[in-house]
């Protein structure tokens, strides 16, 4: 799962960004995301995220890193038998959307009957946000699928 984590860490970092930086202060400050959900650094939300919340560098990189590999074992949970490039595949989307999401997917649902093809389709479904469709999610979407 080590290689796996380093290419998620990687693969999320590509689609995320890591916004607002402020060049006064040389921190990243909290934005909101297109779905309307206060964010900072590498697309991290939670109870912990404030307005008045500032972070390094560092910090946005440690919390990605946090997150992602909690987010892979909750995925590992869910499709015990991916590996390699689905497993990158569905992290992304996971971390993205939420493990909810994934879990309550058809996108899992046709993991776990062996219709990878029917899977890979899934990915391009979920390319909405705030109800509107975004060229980003789409890209991102088109990638996971392509890495799956």
């Amino acid at each position: 799962m080590n290689h796996e984590l380093e290419v998620s860490f990687e693969f999320i970092k590509e689609f995320e960004g890591c916004h607002t930086y402020d060049r006064k202060t040389g921190l990243y400050r909290p934005y909101y995301c297109p779905a309307g959900v206060l964010t900072i650094g590498w697309g991290a939300t939670g109870s912990g995220i404030t307005f008045s919340s500032r972070w390094t560098k560092a910090q946005c990189d440690e919390r990605l890193k946090k997150d992602v590999y909690q987010c892979m074992v909750a995925v590992k949970k869910l499709l015990p038998n991916a590996t390699g490039g689905l497993l990158v595949a569905c992290t992304s989307f996971a971390y993205n959307v939420g493990i909810n999401a994934l879990k309550n997917s058809t996108l899992r649902r046709k993991v776990l009957r062996g219709d990878l093809q029917g899977a890979k389709k899934e990915f391009l479904k979920w390319k909405f946000a705030g109800g509107r469709e975004l060229k980003g999610l789409l890209r991102r979407r088109q990638a996971e699928a392509d890495l799956f």
